[in-house]
């Protein structure tokens, strides 16, 4: 796979092909993570469209300091708290997550009671096959949020921990237990599915 400064330089030379490979890799994710602040997948993907507008437009400017993907996902989570704001001002914000039970995850010393694992320890042997990916894909797509951005955010673009706090605006304790949470409702949902409980 071709990875993301090759693909810049070539935008940069106005290759259309390499703007259409960076979309076909992110679009997704970031219309997940748009979606954590915005209520309608509509305006999830508005705010994708502007964010890709924009990076078009500020290309010159990227500096190379950060990698190309959290640049991405910077200009993307601006613009998604720009709509966000304008909407909190029609309708009040949910606060239904159990922030109560989030100690729970930790003995005395701080450390995990049950550490969070990623997803490439729910394959057999290591090998990755078609209906793991789908079943992984298909839970990650169920959970609530935050959940669901910082589960997209880490394990499937592969930002650290602080890089996702900062762009979530979570301290990284809370986005490990979030993580955690997150990782939890998907292994339960794929063994359940591999046991044959659901599809």
């Amino acid at each position: 796979m071709v990875d993301d400064v090759a693909l810049l330089e070539a935008l940069r030379v106005g290759d259309e092909r390499a703007f259409r490979e960076l979309v076909t890799r992110y679009q997704t994710s970031m219309t997940r993570v748009a979606r954590y602040y915005v209520r309608s997948d509509a305006t999830a993907e508005d705010v994708v469209q502007e964010t890709w507008v924009a990076v078009l437009r500020g290309l010159e400017r990227f500096e190379g300091r950060s990698t190309f993907k959290t640049w991405l996902f910077h200009v993307l989570v601006n613009r998604a708290r720009t709509i966000a704001a304008r909407e909190a001002r029609d309708v009040p914000a949910d606060a239904s997550d159990d922030a109560s039970a989030l100690g729970r995850r930790f003995n005395e010393g701080g450390m995990w009671t049950d550490p969070p694992t990623p997803f490439t320890e729910l394959i057999d042997n290591g090998i990755a096959n078609e209906r793991m990916i789908r079943l992984v894909h298909d839970a990650i797509a169920r959970l609530g949020e935050p959940h669901q951005a910082v589960v997209t955010l880490r394990d499937v673009e592969g930002l650290t921990n602080g890089e996702i706090a900062q762009l979530l605006e979570l301290s990284e304790a809370n986005v490990r237990v979030i993580l955690h949470r997150g990782r939890t409702k998907v292994r339960a949902h794929v063994e359940t599915s591999l046991r044959g409980g659901t599809r």
